[in-house]
């Protein structure tokens, strides 16, 4: 799988987040999440488990080996942004 498919399948799995996706070798992969949705749950645990679940059908199979994840909320995202580096 290469980045921009999986950002498109977690897009259209987790419709309510943006994903920006780096990786090129198919199987690690660095995500960035950003939804409202992540106001809502409680802990960064739970926020990550969101993402994570969208994809364990990929991860069972093998697609996916690993995923280095961040989650933000809108708000957070406007004031880190420009302190990630990808």
């Amino acid at each position: 799988m290469q980045a921009p498919a999986l950002k498109e399948l977690l897009e259209s799995r987790i419709p309510a987040c943006e994903f920006i996706v780096k990786g090129d070798d198919g199987r690690h992969f660095e995500v960035i999440a950003i939804g409202e949705v992540f106001a809502t749950l409680p802990s960064p645990v739970k926020k990550q488990q969101l993402v994570f679940s969208a994809l364990s059908e990929e991860f069972a199979s093998d697609q996916l080996h690993a995923m280095a994840l961040k989650t933000y909320t809108p708000e957070q995202w406007v004031k880190v942004k420009d302190l990630q580096v990808l």
